[in-house]
């Protein structure tokens, strides 16, 4: 345990030094949630969504883009990275097992999404005065089953990348359809109802559905949070499977 403790902290100051990834992970979504809500049109009640403003709906949004961002765009190239340069290899050689270092890095980018989600509902709630989570309850779990598969997503392309730059590659290649499932250009509440019912069968797109719903006060669709579940459930399954260390 205090091994294990020991690379936590280790990994935390390394993760200190990655400004872009603090900035990606931790401040970007809150800056677009400071542009988008600029925009006048948004911060005006629209009958076409139930009388809420669009930037209500999008602060559930960048809750997904910063899980997005720690999940598919930062935790793969890093971990792969290290898979690449051998270091998980020389780690099954002491105490501390490879394991530990993939905990690390899982409790790392989850906390950061985290933290960015908590510091985006602050600026929709001062700049533009955007009620916090009516729901408190169904909204942390819809944020935590979410994040659990953001963050298994992320392990499946580590598995799956033979290089660092593969896993960029293929980061890039998740990480627009992924923006698109999440409502990034448009929220998923204003799709066509065809599109909606695609959308809410992914991760993402589920997710933004369960978290508008707990932030205007309802629990989360049972549905939307088995679909976050059961994504989380088989990415983090087939990534155990696929996952070497080597």
């Amino acid at each position: 345990m205090s091994a294990n403790l020991a690379v936590l902290k280790t990994e935390a100051r390394l993760f200190r030094r990655e400004p872009g990834t603090l900035f990606w992970v931790g401040l970007f979504p809150a800056v677009l949630l400071g542009i988008l809500g600029m925009i006048p049109s948004f911060r005006e009640a629209d009958p076409s969504l139930g009388g809420r403003r669009a930037v209500d709906l999008y602060v559930p949004v960048v809750l997904l883009v910063a899980m997005i961002m720690a999940g598919i765009q930062a935790m793969p190239p890093l971990l792969t990275g290290y898979r690449e340069r051998g270091i998980l290899r020389r780690m099954s050689t002491t105490p501390v097992r490879p394991g530990a270092l993939l905990g690390a890095q899982i409790t790392l980018h989850g906390a950061a999404a985290l933290g960015s989600a908590v510091l985006a509902l602050a600026v929709g709630r001062l700049a533009f005065e955007v009620r916090l989570p009516r729901q408190l309850l169904g909204y942390a779990l819809a944020l935590v089953l979410t994040l659990g598969s953001a963050l298994a997503l992320g392990c499946v392309l580590c598995s799956v990348a033979r290089t660092a730059k593969v896993a960029q590659v293929l980061g890039t290649a998740v990480f627009f359809p992924s923006m698109f499932t999440a409502g990034v250009w448009a929220p998923v509440q204003s799709m066509p109802e065809t599109l909606q019912h695609i959308v809410q069968l992914l991760p993402f797109g589920a997710g933004s559905q369960a978290l508008s719903q707990a932030a205007a006060g309802d629990w989360p669709d049972w549905p939307h949070l088995a679909v976050t579940a059961v994504w989380a459930l088989v990415l983090g399954w087939g990534a155990k499977r696929a996952f070497r260390w080597e």
